[in-house]
Protein backbone atom coordinates (compact mmCIF):
# COMPACT_ATOMS: atom_id res chain seq x y z
CA UNK A 1 0.00 0.00 0.00
CA UNK A 2 0.70 3.41 -0.57
CA UNK A 3 0.94 6.51 1.53
CA UNK A 4 -1.88 8.71 1.66
CA UNK A 5 -2.81 10.51 -2.01
CA UNK A 6 -3.08 14.12 -2.24
CA UNK A 7 -6.64 15.82 -1.86
CA UNK A 8 -8.94 15.61 -4.74
CA UNK A 9 -12.96 16.51 -4.88
CA UNK A 10 -13.63 13.22 -3.61
CA UNK A 11 -12.01 10.47 -2.11
CA UNK A 12 -12.66 6.69 -1.63
CA UNK A 13 -10.34 4.66 0.75
CA UNK A 14 -9.17 1.44 1.93
CA UNK A 15 -7.57 0.75 5.25
CA UNK A 16 -6.32 -2.75 6.64
CA UNK A 17 -6.94 -3.08 10.09
CA UNK A 18 -4.70 -5.74 10.65
CA UNK A 19 -2.00 -3.10 9.50
CA UNK A 20 -2.45 -0.39 12.84
CA UNK A 21 -0.23 -1.03 15.38
CA UNK A 22 -2.22 -1.08 18.89
CA UNK A 23 -0.10 1.97 20.12
CA UNK A 24 -1.33 3.92 16.80
CA UNK A 25 -5.08 2.47 17.28
CA UNK A 26 -5.66 4.53 21.02
CA UNK A 27 -3.40 7.48 19.38
CA UNK A 28 -6.45 7.65 16.73
CA UNK A 29 -8.95 6.95 19.48
CA UNK A 30 -8.19 10.18 20.98
CA UNK A 31 -9.88 11.85 18.40
CA UNK A 32 -13.15 10.85 18.80
CA UNK A 33 -15.37 13.03 20.67
CA UNK A 34 -17.90 12.70 23.48
CA UNK A 35 -20.84 10.94 21.72
CA UNK A 36 -18.38 8.50 19.44
CA UNK A 37 -16.73 7.64 22.52
CA UNK A 38 -19.89 6.57 24.53
CA UNK A 39 -21.07 5.01 21.33
CA UNK A 40 -17.60 2.75 20.72
CA UNK A 41 -17.48 1.43 24.60
CA UNK A 42 -21.07 0.10 23.77
CA UNK A 43 -19.86 -2.69 21.40
CA UNK A 44 -18.96 -5.88 22.52
CA UNK A 45 -16.29 -7.08 20.58
CA UNK A 46 -13.00 -5.59 20.13
CA UNK A 47 -12.58 -5.81 16.51
CA UNK A 48 -16.18 -3.53 16.32
CA UNK A 49 -14.09 -0.71 18.21
CA UNK A 50 -11.13 -1.53 16.68
CA UNK A 51 -13.36 -1.02 13.30
CA UNK A 52 -15.38 1.72 14.65
CA UNK A 53 -12.04 3.91 15.81
CA UNK A 54 -10.35 3.44 12.52
CA UNK A 55 -13.32 4.02 10.44
CA UNK A 56 -13.73 7.48 12.48
CA UNK A 57 -9.90 8.17 12.21
CA UNK A 58 -9.66 7.35 8.46
CA UNK A 59 -13.23 9.79 7.52
CA UNK A 60 -10.99 12.41 9.32
CA UNK A 61 -7.82 11.88 7.57
CA UNK A 62 -10.30 12.12 4.49
CA UNK A 63 -12.27 15.68 5.55
CA UNK A 64 -8.98 17.05 6.87
CA UNK A 65 -7.86 16.70 2.98
CA UNK A 66 -10.71 17.98 1.46
CA UNK A 67 -11.69 20.84 4.20
CA UNK A 68 -7.19 21.57 4.87
CA UNK A 69 -8.05 21.14 7.81
CA UNK A 70 -5.95 19.06 10.90
CA UNK A 71 -7.51 15.66 11.58
CA UNK A 72 -7.98 15.97 15.06
CA UNK A 73 -9.94 19.41 14.33
CA UNK A 74 -12.87 17.53 12.70
CA UNK A 75 -15.75 17.33 15.01
CA UNK A 76 -18.62 14.10 14.61
CA UNK A 77 -21.90 14.21 16.61
CA UNK A 78 -23.66 11.00 16.34
CA UNK A 79 -27.11 10.34 16.03
CA UNK A 80 -29.36 7.23 16.94
CA UNK A 81 -29.65 4.92 14.06
CA UNK A 82 -28.35 7.28 11.52
CA UNK A 83 -25.22 8.48 10.00
CA UNK A 84 -23.12 10.84 12.33
CA UNK A 85 -23.38 14.57 11.68
CA UNK A 86 -20.39 16.87 10.83
CA UNK A 87 -20.17 19.65 12.61
CA UNK A 88 -19.59 23.42 10.84
CA UNK A 89 -19.42 22.09 7.36
CA UNK A 90 -22.56 21.24 5.55
CA UNK A 91 -21.45 20.98 2.26
CA UNK A 92 -19.06 18.23 3.02
CA UNK A 93 -20.85 14.20 2.47
CA UNK A 94 -19.19 11.20 3.48
CA UNK A 95 -19.86 7.69 4.32
CA UNK A 96 -17.81 4.48 6.14
CA UNK A 97 -18.72 1.07 5.49
CA UNK A 98 -16.52 -1.97 6.69
CA UNK A 99 -16.23 -5.95 6.02
CA UNK A 100 -13.76 -7.91 7.97
CA UNK A 101 -10.45 -6.60 7.91
CA UNK A 102 -11.03 -3.97 5.62
CA UNK A 103 -12.10 -0.69 6.78
CA UNK A 104 -13.54 2.08 3.72
CA UNK A 105 -14.90 5.61 3.74
CA UNK A 106 -15.65 8.31 1.01
CA UNK A 107 -15.95 12.00 1.23
CA UNK A 108 -16.78 14.86 -0.74
CA UNK A 109 -17.72 18.19 -1.17
CA UNK A 110 -21.13 19.73 -2.81
CA UNK A 111 -22.61 16.42 -2.39
CA UNK A 112 -24.25 13.53 -0.75
CA UNK A 113 -22.36 9.93 -0.43
CA UNK A 114 -23.46 6.37 0.14
CA UNK A 115 -20.62 3.59 0.33
CA UNK A 116 -20.67 -0.08 1.32
CA UNK A 117 -17.98 -2.72 0.87
CA UNK A 118 -18.31 -6.23 0.92
CA UNK A 119 -15.74 -9.29 1.38
CA UNK A 120 -16.12 -11.92 -0.96
CA UNK A 121 -17.19 -15.25 0.86
CA UNK A 122 -16.94 -18.22 -1.21
CA UNK A 123 -18.90 -20.25 1.29
CA UNK A 124 -21.88 -17.84 1.74
CA UNK A 125 -25.32 -19.10 0.37
CA UNK A 126 -25.98 -15.99 -1.63
CA UNK A 127 -29.32 -17.69 -2.87
CA UNK A 128 -30.71 -17.97 0.90
CA UNK A 129 -29.36 -14.41 1.64
CA UNK A 130 -31.06 -12.85 -1.73
CA UNK A 131 -34.15 -14.75 -0.87
CA UNK A 132 -34.24 -13.03 2.41
CA UNK A 133 -33.25 -9.46 1.07
CA UNK A 134 -34.18 -8.75 -2.66
CA UNK A 135 -37.32 -8.67 -3.89
CA UNK A 136 -38.44 -11.93 -6.68
CA UNK A 137 -37.51 -9.89 -9.61
CA UNK A 138 -33.58 -9.94 -8.44
CA UNK A 139 -33.81 -13.15 -7.50
CA UNK A 140 -34.57 -14.54 -10.79
CA UNK A 141 -31.89 -12.48 -11.86
CA UNK A 142 -29.39 -14.34 -9.96
CA UNK A 143 -31.12 -17.83 -11.01
CA UNK A 144 -30.11 -17.52 -14.30
CA UNK A 145 -26.46 -16.76 -13.72
CA UNK A 146 -23.76 -19.76 -13.69
CA UNK A 147 -22.68 -19.78 -10.04
CA UNK A 148 -19.43 -17.86 -10.73
CA UNK A 149 -21.29 -14.88 -12.36
CA UNK A 150 -24.04 -15.37 -10.07
CA UNK A 151 -21.72 -14.22 -6.51
CA UNK A 152 -21.03 -11.45 -8.45
CA UNK A 153 -23.77 -10.29 -9.33
CA UNK A 154 -25.42 -10.55 -5.66
CA UNK A 155 -22.74 -8.97 -4.33
CA UNK A 156 -23.75 -5.99 -6.47
CA UNK A 157 -27.19 -6.38 -5.96
CA UNK A 158 -26.13 -6.22 -1.71
CA UNK A 159 -23.84 -3.16 -2.09
CA UNK A 160 -26.00 -1.02 -4.47
CA UNK A 161 -28.66 -1.44 -2.08
CA UNK A 162 -26.76 -0.35 1.35
CA UNK A 163 -25.35 2.11 -1.06
CA UNK A 164 -28.67 3.62 -1.75
CA UNK A 165 -29.68 3.31 1.45
CA UNK A 166 -26.89 5.16 3.52
CA UNK A 167 -27.67 7.81 0.68
CA UNK A 168 -31.19 8.06 1.57
CA UNK A 169 -32.00 8.29 -2.10
CA UNK A 170 -33.57 4.97 -4.06
CA UNK A 171 -32.74 6.33 -7.17
CA UNK A 172 -28.86 7.23 -7.48
CA UNK A 173 -25.79 7.73 -9.52
CA UNK A 174 -23.64 4.61 -8.79
CA UNK A 175 -20.14 3.96 -9.59
CA UNK A 176 -19.33 0.06 -9.15
CA UNK A 177 -15.42 -0.83 -6.60
CA UNK A 178 -13.58 -3.93 -6.50
CA UNK A 179 -10.52 -5.09 -5.55
CA UNK A 180 -8.97 -9.14 -5.31
CA UNK A 181 -11.04 -9.40 -2.41
CA UNK A 182 -13.82 -7.01 -2.17
CA UNK A 183 -16.38 -5.62 -4.32
CA UNK A 184 -17.97 -2.36 -3.31
CA UNK A 185 -20.76 0.86 -4.62
CA UNK A 186 -20.32 4.39 -4.47
CA UNK A 187 -23.88 5.92 -4.36
CA UNK A 188 -23.85 9.72 -5.10
CA UNK A 189 -26.51 12.74 -5.33
CA UNK A 190 -24.62 14.18 -8.30
CA UNK A 191 -22.27 12.51 -10.76
CA UNK A 192 -18.68 12.65 -10.27
CA UNK A 193 -16.07 14.45 -12.63
CA UNK A 194 -14.39 10.87 -12.90
CA UNK A 195 -15.00 7.17 -12.03
CA UNK A 196 -13.45 7.05 -8.50
CA UNK A 197 -11.11 3.92 -7.41
CA UNK A 198 -11.14 2.12 -4.52
CA UNK A 199 -7.88 3.64 -3.19
CA UNK A 200 -5.75 1.69 -0.39
CA UNK A 201 -3.99 3.89 2.36
CA UNK A 202 -1.99 3.49 5.26
CA UNK A 203 -2.50 6.07 8.41
CA UNK A 204 0.94 5.10 9.68
CA UNK A 205 3.05 7.89 10.81
CA UNK A 206 0.24 10.55 11.34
Amino acid sequence: MGSLPSPVATVVWLLDSHDVAPDALASYAAWLGPSERARCARFVRAERRRQFVLGRALLRVALGRLLQRQPDTIVLDERPGQAPVLVGEPDAGFSISHSGRWVACAAGRGMRLGLDIERLDMARDVMALAGQAFGAAEVAVLQALDPQARRTAFYRMWCAHEARFKLGCPSAIEYPLETCELLGVLAVSSPLAQAPDLTPVRLRGL
